[in-house]
């Protein structure tokens, strides 16, 4: 195996599992609830722009904004996940995420950031622009976009073949589990800050 494959492997894996479309896919079913296809795939656009604009801004500039504003990783996971526990709250009492537009709003919080683009793909970017050459995580980040678009856009058939009644009756199992990744990504955030020590999974 050549280097630059290596180095490829070695900045593509990590950015796949941080991003996790797989992952996420649900949540993009749930958080359109009730909209057309055409709404959904406008909700997938955004949300990949969303992510790439997050991440790129962060890649090349992440630093220096970090360090200007004085805010650190730990942070901004701590406020992802204040929003991702919102949300989920907000679902399960009145049974949508949010009010008007909430197509576009959704589509940029929470899918596009912090889920997409959140404080593990920041940390990561971060990590590996420092071991690796721009371009070559720049290329890999932009293949894993890719991917998590092509992946997002089976949205639409998972929708058709469960139907209304199958994707409200999930929709609530996966709301919970968006609250316990919201509270994950707070605990992870204090950690990050030194302030709690997690057990070892």
């Amino acid at each position: 195996m050549n280097e630059w494959m290596q180095s490829f492997l070695l900045t593509f894996v990590p950015l796949f599992i941080v991003i996790d479309a797989f992952g996420v896919l649900p949540f993009i079913i749930i958080m359109s609830e009730g909209s057309t296809a055409r709404e959904r795939t406008k909700v997938v656009r955004v949300a990949i722009i969303t992510a790439a604009i997050v991440g790129l801004v962060f890649l090349f500039i992440g630093r220096l904004i970090l360090n200007v504003m004085g805010i650190s990783v730990g942070a901004f996971a701590i406020a992802g996940g204040i929003i991702l526990l919102v949300l989920s709250v907000n679902y399960m009492t009145k049974g949508h995420m949010m009010e008007a537009s909430r197509e576009e709003m959704v589509a940029v919080v929470p899918i596009g950031t912090p889920l997409l683009a959140g404080p593990a793909t920041i940390t990561t970017l971060l990590l590996l622009e420092s071991q690796f050459p721009l371009y070559i995580v720049l290329i890999s980040f932009t293949i894993n976009l890719l991917l998590t678009l092509v992946v997002f856009s089976f949205s639409n058939q998972i929708v058709r073949f469960m139907g209304r009644g199958g994707i409200k009756a999930v929709s609530r199992v996966f709301t919970l589990l968006l609250a316990a990744i919201a509270v994950n990504m707070v605990l992870q955030g204090l950690e990050m800050l030194g302030l709690i020590t997690l057990p070892a999974i």
